[in-house]
């Protein structure tokens, strides 16, 4: 599993790591059972601190991607992916909801924002 950091994004590396691994488990790259590497060593590894390893790993336990066996480590947990798929499906729906707010408010035509989308899809 490699994990990239990137200091000029605007999301704090915690999430970085969160969403690099949920990606890697819904995309089967991390099959269920895997264990990760652990917190002081991911933290090593990537030299950052150990208390936002922590935060991503706790972040990871909390939404159900991950459990941990106190002595034994970080594992994936099963998943379900029609529910993370109606998640994620959910959260798409708000955003474009926002977004088609916000282009309604600068007269942006449903044209010109579907060639936007379909822009920034292909990129």
């Amino acid at each position: 599993m490699q994990i990239i950091i990137s200091n000029s994004s605007k999301e704090p590396i915690y999430e970085q790591i969160m969403k690099q691994i949920q990606t890697a488990i819904l995309t089967g790259d991390l099959e269920e059972g895997t264990a990760l590497p652990s917190i002081r060593r991911l933290a090593k590894e990537l030299q950052i601190s150990v208390i936002t390893t922590k935060r991503a790993y706790e972040e990871l336990e909390n939404s159900g991607f991950i459990y941990s066996i106190v002595g034994k480590g970080s594992f994936v947990a099963e998943q379900n992916l029609d529910v993370i798929h109606e998640k994620k499906l959910r959260v798409i729906e708000e955003q474009l909801s926002m977004v088609i707010s916000n282009s309604r408010e600068i007269g942006l035509t449903y044209e010109e924002l579907q060639e936007l989308l379909k822009l920034l899809y292909e990129e």
